[in-house]
């Protein structure tokens, strides 16, 4: 995996977008990486009315966009003294999924870290939050800030959701990167929807408890080989359940009371995913704890 050295923030200058940025920041310090944040002004923002005259309208923004500026620089300072980290300031013009996305390829960033809401919660749940989009346009690892602790403690406890898809691999690397200290659960649901089309195709009850048997079996083996080729050290344990993959990773953290979750952002084709919606993207919004997706 390559090593971490950008990590863009995404800030609307909210209480929850304020916590995404303290997680950015410390993510950033352990990494040695650099912290790039970015704020972006919706269009509407910035228009005044029809009836005001052209040159109050561009004074307007022109204002709009000091202000903006003067905010972002003053937070870029404070994380600075504050983390003794560097930090780069940006805001851009558009829409806020489009221009995170694009500025985070720029910068070559490995991380985005965004707040699960902001400051336009209404306008999220009618139109799709920009954690949201950005999960369906985004070619980096996006962390999804939930927890609402302003400490921002460091990760004691992650599942690692894996599947056996491609880049399976990823997740437990990538969550020792951004939780050195935790204890990793490495999770792997047995989707029990396989074995109900099974039943409904005839499968009598021996053979189905032979294949589940064979399959949990196989499973385990898979799951071990991947934590093992992992330089993960001690803290880490397995643990493979039954029932529907999503509902079952966010019940799972919210018993052994985890504060992250890891998993792949890919488990389905293009198609699939528009039809039924992938796990991740329901874990992500079910979960009540901090959402690391793995690109």
């Amino acid at each position: 995996m390559q090593p971490i050295t950008h990590v863009v923030a995404g800030t609307d200058f909210s209480a929850e977008a304020d916590l995404a940025v303290n997680r950015a920041a410390l993510i950033s310090k352990a990494l040695g990486a650099k912290l790039h944040l970015i704020h972006v002004v919706h269009p509407l923002d910035l228009y005044a009315g029809s009836e005001l005259s052209f040159s109050f309208q561009t004074h307007y923004q022109q204002a709009q966009q000091e202000i903006v500026k003067t905010q972002i620089d003053t937070m870029a300072f404070k994380l600075r003294e504050q983390f003794n980290i560097s930090v780069e300031a940006a805001t851009r013009i558009g829409r806020a999924h489009t221009e995170i996305s694009h500025y985070a390829e720029q910068v070559h960033a490995g991380l985005i870290v965004a707040g699960a809401q902001g400051e336009h919660t209404l306008l999220e749940k009618l139109l799709g939050s920009t954690c949201s989009r950005l999960m369906a346009v985004s070619k980096s690892s996006i962390l999804i800030v939930k927890n609402k602790d302003i400490t921002t403690p460091p990760y004691r406890h992650v599942i690692a959701a894996v599947n056996f898809t491609a880049g399976a691999e990823k997740v437990p690397a990538l969550t020792r990167t951004i939780a050195p200290d935790a204890q990793i659960e490495g999770l792997l649901i047995f989707d029990t929807n396989q074995e109900a089309h099974m039943y409904k195709a005839g499968m009598n009850e021996a053979l189905l408890q032979q294949y589940r048997t064979q399959a949990l079996a196989d499973a385990d083996s898979r799951l071990s080989a991947i934590f093992n080729e992992q330089a993960l050290g001690t803290k880490v344990s397995r643990t493979i359940l039954s029932g529907y993959p999503s509902q079952s990773i966010c019940n799972h953290a919210k018993t052994q009371r985890a504060d992250l979750i890891t998993i792949g952002k890919n488990e389905k084709s293009g198609i699939e995913n528009w039809l039924l919606g992938s796990v991740s993207k329901g874990v992500a919004y079910s979960a009540t704890c901090d959402v690391l997706l793995t690109n």
